[in-house]
């Protein structure tokens, strides 16, 4: 599906569940991440993650679509469009749009592991996530030299 096509089915959807039209652009857009779609307040264009039409078809699509084009009517009526408001709420209730939309769990981080640091001196130990470099940080405690006790990857 190109963005065009994306558009017109924007468009369709708007005018047969809202009954008003789309006037500006839906865009397919690889750099989202966790979320199906998103609208932008600034150029009122809506983009979509075409990863979730890959993965999950056109009903999750159309489900994406109109929850994005909840935000962007109530937002052109200078109502509520954020999603802990009441207008949004309800409009997503009368439509039937969805809430949330399907996880895509491959695109999400996985822990790599921690590192364990220990002071020299007093044998304190530093659990951490991230690396560290050991010549530039000194032991909180004691302010001892710290060694890389032990590092478990995932």
């Amino acid at each position: 599906m190109t963005n065009e096509e994306l558009t017109q089915m924007i468009a369709e959807i708007s005018h047969e569940v809202f009954g008003k039209p789309f006037r500006h652009q839906g865009v397919f857009n690889k750099r989202l991440r966790t979320t199906g779609g998103r609208y932008l307040l600034v150029t009122h264009n809506i983009e979509i993650n075409p990863a979730s039409y890959e993965k999950f078809g056109k009903d999750e699509l159309r489900g994406i679509i109109k929850h994005e084009l909840c935000h962007y009517h109530l937002h052109l009526e200078g109502k509520g469009y954020k999603h802990r408001d009441k207008d949004f709420r309800a409009l997503l209730q009368e439509t039937g749009s969805p809430r949330f939309c399907s996880l895509l769990a491959e695109k999400r981080r996985k822990a790599t592991g921690f590192h364990l640091y220990e002071c020299i001196s007093c044998k304190t130990e530093f659990p951490r996530k991230i690396r560290m470099n050991t010549t530039k940080y000194r032991c909180g405690r004691c302010s001892g030299k710290l060694r890389l006790k032990r590092e478990k990857v995932l």
